[in-house]
C-alpha cells in the first residue's frame, strides 16, 4: 500500500494553462501537485511544437513553445510544485465535503480540497498514415513530431501532409537538411496561404521538391529508411530516396477516464463551464483551458491563464474556507512579492 498524498489542489495536466494555474493557486497560498500522461512538463508545446514561434502571448512578441514552457517554469519555482509524470488519473471520488480522493494507474492516492483539469483536448497521439510496416519504423526514422531541429541536420527529409504542422516544418527544416521533399496527395493545402507561398518560392528556387502523391509503402531495414514508394498523380509508381520521414496526418485527441467522473459533458465531448468561477457541474472541480466550453469560448493560451486566475478564486473558498480573501496586485503588495522572493 502506497502513502496517501495531500495537498490542496490536484491539477491534471501540466500544459501552460496547468503551470499557470500553479502560479496564481501560489499566490493564494494554495500548493499543487500535476498529473500529467507525457514524460514532462509543457504540454502540446513541449511535446509537439517546442520549436515552434508563438506571437500572441501580452507583452511577449515572440517566444517559441519550449521557451514559454521554460519560463512558466520558472515562475512557479517559488511555490514548489511537484509533478507527477507519465501519470493518468484513472477515478476521482468525492470523500468529504470538500474532499476528493483520486487514483492513478500507477498506483498513487491522492486527497485534496480542489482539482482543476487542464488536460488541454485529453490525451492526444499522432495519426498513424496507413502506411503498411511503418510500426517498423517509428522512432528511429519515421517521426510524428520534431523535437529538436538538429537531430535533422544533414538529413533526407520526406515530410508528408497538407496541413500547418506540414508547412512549418517544411520551411523551418529546409535551410538544416541535405533535402527536403514535401508530398501532398493533391496541390491545395489547409496550412496558412503565406506558409504555402514560401514553400512554392523554395521550390521555384530548387531549394526543395514538392510531389503530389501518396506514400505506398517503406523501403529499408533494422528500421532505417532508404526510400518510399510513392504513388505519383499521374498513376506512376515512383521511389523517393529518403532517411527521414515526418507524416503529419493530425491528431487524434481523446477525452480518456475523464468522460467516466460523473462531470457533464457537451456533445463534441467538452466541459461545459460558467464563466465566472470555470467550475463545473461538480462542485470543487474546475476546468480550465482547452478542454472547457462555454459561449463565446477561444482556445487561445492567454484565454486559459484568464481562465486559471478566475478559478483560483473559487478554489481558494474551498481550500481555506475561514480565510478572508482579500484581492492584491503583484505590483504593489508586499506580501505576494515575498512569496515570490523579489523584495
Amino acid at each position: 500500500m502506497t502513502e496517501t498524498i495531500k495537498t490542496d489542489v490536484v491539477i491534471i495536466g501540466a500544459g501552460p494553462i496547468g503551470l499557470f494555474a500553479v502560479f496564481e493557486l501560489g499566490l493564494l497560498d494554495m500548493k499543487a501537485q500535476l498529473i500529467d500522461i507525457l514524460d514532462r512538463s509543457g504540454g502540446q508545446c513541449a511535446e509537439l511544437y517546442p520549436e515552434k514561434p508563438i506571437y500572441d502571448i501580452p507583452g511577449v512578441p515572440y517566444i517559441t513553445g519550449q521557451g514559454l514552457v521554460d519560463a512558466l517554469m520558472t515562475q512557479i519555482r517559488p511555490f514548489k510544485p511537484v509533478f507527477h509524470l507519465k501519470e493518468m488519473v484513472e477515478t476521482i471520488e468525492r470523500i468529504g465535503d470538500p474532499l476528493f480522493r483520486m487514483k492513478t494507474d500507477a498506483g498513487k492516492t491522492f486527497e485534496c480540497k480542489a482539482v482543476v483539469i487542464a488536460a488541454g483536448g485529453g490525451s492526444f497521439q499522432p495519426k498513424r498514415p496507413p502506411i503498411p510496416g511503418i510500426e517498423a519504423y517509428e522512432d528511429k526514422s519515421v517521426f510524428y513530431a520534431v523535437r529538436q531541429m538538429e537531430k535533422f541536420r544533414g538529413k533526407k527529409i520526406l515530410i508528408v501532409g497538407g496541413g500547418d504542422s506540414a508547412l512549418d516544418w517544411t520551411l523551418n527544416l529546409v535551410p538544416v537538411a541535405a533535402h527536403v521533399t514535401l508530398l501532398h496527395r493533391r496541390d491545395a493545402f489547409r496550412a496558412a496561404p503565406d506558409s504555402v507561398n514560401k514553400m512554392r518560392a523554395l521550390v521555384a528556387d530548387k531549394k526543395m521538391d514538392f510531389v503530389l502523391g501518396q506514400v505506398m509503402g517503406l523501403e529499408g531495414e533494422g528500421g532505417q529508411v532508404r526510400a518510399a514508394k510513392v504513388k505519383r498523380e499521374d498513376g506512376q509508381t515512383v521511389s523517393l530516396a529518403c532517411d527521414t520521414v515526418l507524416p503529419f496526418f493530425g491528431l487524434t485527441m481523446k477525452l480518456g477516464p475523464v468522460a467516466n467522473w460523473g462531470i457533464a459533458l457537451s456533445e463534441d465531448e467538452l466541459i461545459p463551464v460558467d464563466t465566472e468561477k470555470f467550475e463545473t457541474s461538480v462542485p470543487g472541480v474546475f476546468a480550465i483551458g482547452d478542454i472547457n466550453t462555454y459561449p463565446g469560448k477561444l482556445k487561445l493560451i492567454l484565454s486559459g491563464f484568464h481562465e486559471a486566475a478566475l478559478m483560483a478564486q473559487k478554489a481558494h473558498r474551498y481550500v481555506h474556507p475561514d480565510k478572508k480573501l482579500t484581492f492584491q496586485y503583484t505590483t504593489s503588495s508586499t506580501s505576494l512579492q515575498k512569496k515570490l522572493g523579489v523584495t
